[in-house]
């Protein structure tokens, strides 16, 4: 399945990617389930991401490592797959871009974040289920985006 999200800031396109850190990160762990940060290496190729989800009455790692990172002026990108991934996924692709944009009125240089994220659950029929779980995580991120880095 893919999930595609994007979110316009006021920011310029280096701001936004020098602001792609672990505190960011932090910021945008859902609210459920709650989520500890065990390991963030960064957004370049070979560092892992090690998240552990807490459902209450039982823990999840979550384990990504950055296998692409690629920029351009008009763009920056890179990748996070899953390497040991909960229980309801069978495989995890997360492709964070960022998009050079201007702001029409004022000239002003804009970012579009955008989440390109493939995934599937253990079960065909489960990433249907997953879908809209999933989306809603993810959508959750707009607002951290636009506080941190400015509402258009």
């Amino acid at each position: 399945m893919h999930i595609i999200l994007k979110t316009r800031v006021n920011q310029p396109i280096a701001t936004v990617w020098a602001g792609f850190d672990r505190s960011l990160f932090e910021r945008l762990s859902p609210a459920f389930p709650p989520v500890n940060v065990i390991r963030f290496d960064g957004c370049m190729p070979g560092d892992v991401v090690h998240l552990q989800l807490n459902f209450i009455l039982f823990r999840q790692n979550w384990i990504s490592t950055i296998i692409d990172q690629q920029t351009s002026p008009e763009e920056i990108y890179f990748i996070d797959q899953g390497t040991q991934l909960p229980f309801f996924l069978g495989y995890w692709q997360h492709k964070h871009r960022l998009l050079r944009a201007m702001d029409e009125q004022t000239g002003n240089e804009q970012t579009i974040i955008v989440d390109d994220i493939t995934f599937r659950g253990p079960f065909r029929f489960s990433d249907y289920l997953l879908y809209p779980v999933l989306w809603l995580q993810f959508a959750c991120r707009k607002p951290v985006y636009r506080r941190v880095f400015g509402q258009v």
